[in-house]
């Protein structure tokens, strides 16, 4: 004779289970939508900096002690002056996301293959906001004031030699995540009579995410 309570019993913890595993379905579906949604949010908000084009428009830089430059399109700018250093580059941004310009660093020409990216707290902060609008063209610049500055002395020779310069800028989106590291080299060409810097983007590294190699 059927036990109909032991059957009861059984059925409602079956019911039970399968009730469960259809909210744990439910539950990895929703997470994995709300993670994708999450990610397309972040993506319409990531910037991305290179050199800008050479039929970029010229612009004017104006430093604050009224040190001033003309810069062409993917064109860096190396000058001393007074015993000042002054750096820029015309660069461009290619992400959908405004890019808010943290810092920069200088780093020697022997680095250039290193793998690694280097410490953001290496990175020298501006004195001023510097912001690129998304899928336009803008500008980095600094200046190095401080005859002592170890950056200064490393800088110094290779800015009168014309020798390759490389430059990190660290940056991220306008809520301040998504931070990358873009390494730009500015390099002389031409004659000695009459020469330019260019500006080439070579390395980005991604600090909040993984890097896609």
């Amino acid at each position: 004779m059927a036990d109909w309570d032991v059957i009861s019993a059984l059925a409602t913890a079956g019911g039970t289970l399968v009730l469960a595993g259809a909210s744990f379905a439910s539950i990895r579906s929703a997470d994995r939508a709300a993670q994708s949604a999450e990610r397309a949010v972040l993506a319409s908000l990531r910037p991305l900096l290179i050199n800008s084009r050479q039929e970029a428009p010229h612009q004017k830089l104006i430093w604050q002690d009224g040190h001033r430059a003309h810069l062409a399109g993917s064109a860096g700018y190396l000058g001393h002056s007074e015993g000042n250093l002054y750096l820029a580059a015309s660069i461009r941004n290619v992400g959908p996301g405004l890019a808010v310009i943290h810092g920069w660093r200088f780093t020697p020409v022997h680095t250039y293959r290193d793998p690694t990216h280097p410490d953001p707290a290496d990175f020298r902060r501006h004195a001023r906001d510097l912001y690129v609008a998304p899928g336009d063209t803008s500008f980095w610049m600094a200046a190095l004031r401080d005859a002592e500055d170890p950056d200064h002395l490393a800088l110094l020779e290779p800015i009168k030699n014309g020798e390759r310069i490389n430059i990190d800028l660290l940056y991220g989106d306008a809520e301040g995540g998504q931070r990358t590291i873009s390494r730009f080299a500015l390099i002389r060409t031409g004659s000695a009579e009459e020469y330019r810097w260019v500006s080439q983007v070579v390395r980005h590294w991604n600090l909040d995410r993984p890097d896609p190699r």
